[in-house]
């Protein structure tokens, strides 16, 4: 097997290197691949060194798999050309989630709705894959009606930039900014561009991505992305509407029998999801699991989840290895 990962220096990128070690891949079976600035470099991960290639060189090089994380601009140039010489492409960009001939994937739903002739396949959102993870079992078993969703997230889901933004502001640096605002000590309810409906981008990522994730457009969303200055991961505060009627008991034993999701919910130790320790981690950490005493059918959840890793990296390469135990 040959896997390439373009994009291999950015944050995303070196974190897909990192699980694909972790998962058995052999680094003499990794190509990476970056933009010409990088190319000729050797990048080190976990005392491995991959040497960086130009994406045309990688396309020369036939790889198996492509997992793509440099961006929606070079996916919509190169993803078909690998596609059409048979390498599958999971991308983890905006550019192809929305296509209806391009299945979005979060293996652990739905997996089985990748099919040979899909070369090209998206990989969702880090907000939204985290949430559907939570709010997968609870559709199956009780159908959601309604979902507000407000979502704290880590700076590192913007990128390297942000990161250097939040670390320089806490040393009192100038440095080129990521954002509009001071992301230090400080919040605001913007992610993504603003749309003409006066939500963002990311916020509408949550709604229609859902949607097609867990192939139910009825599902009402209401959601509001913020970002904050942490680096562990995104966090979300999830209100559920449920159709049926529920015991919190039927909704512990759901969340529990999920694979890849780990409940933390002890208030009485203080035990719940936080980025701090989501970090590093590929399960999605459910927790403040609690009704709804406002409205019938509801309840209340906190999810968290490290963003790079199953927001991003770990799930792309679940998709990779699905594809391999299926099609190889």
């Amino acid at each position: 097997m040959k896997i390439a990962v373009i994009g291999a220096t950015g944050l995303v990128g070196n974190v897909m290197l990192k699980v694909l070690e972790e998962r058995g891949f052999s680094s003499s079976d990794v190509i990476a691949a970056a933009s010409p600035k990088s190319v000729g470099n050797v990048l080190k991960i976990n005392n491995k060194y991959y040497k960086i290639y130009s994406v045309e060189d990688v396309i020369k090089m036939r790889p198996h798999i492509a997992l793509f994380s440099a961006g929606s601009a070079v996916s919509q140039q190169y993803a078909p050309t690998f596609a059409k010489n048979g390498c599958f492409v999971i991308d983890n960009s905006s550019q192809w989630r929305m296509n209806e001939q391009v299945p979005l994937i979060v293996p652990e739903i739905n997996a089985a709705t990748i099919s040979p002739v899909n070369k090209i396949i998206a990989n969702p959102n880090c907000s939204t894959i985290e949430m559907v993870m939570a709010l997968y079992p609870l559709h199956k078993a009780l159908k959601i009606r309604r979902v507000v969703v407000s979502t704290y997230q880590s700076v590192t889901g913007t990128g390297v930039k942000a990161v250097r933004q939040l670390e320089a502001e806490r040393r009192k640096e100038n440095v080129e900014k990521a954002y509009p605002h001071p992301i230090d000590m400080n919040v605001f309810p913007h992610g993504g561009t603003f749309e003409k409906n006066g939500y963002t981008s990311e916020e509408m990522k949550l709604v229609n991505e859902t949607h097609k994730i867990l192939n139910d457009k009825n599902i009402q969303i209401s959601p509001t992305v913020v970002r904050v200055p942490v680096t562990g991961g995104h966090s979300e505060s999830v209100n559920v509407e449920l159709k049926k009627s529920f015991s919190m008991e039927e909704i512990y034993t759901l969340l529990n029998n999920m694979p890849g999701v780990t409940v933390e919910d002890n208030v009485e130790n203080n035990l719940y999801p936080m980025p701090l320790f989501a970090q590093g981690k590929d399960d999605v950490f459910v927790g403040r699991i609690r009704r709804d005493f406002s409205r019938d059918n509801s309840l209340n959840m906190w999810i968290v989840a490290d963003n790079l890793r199953k927001g991003a990296a770990t799930n792309a390469v679940q998709i990779a290895q699905y594809l391999i135990e299926k099609y190889f």
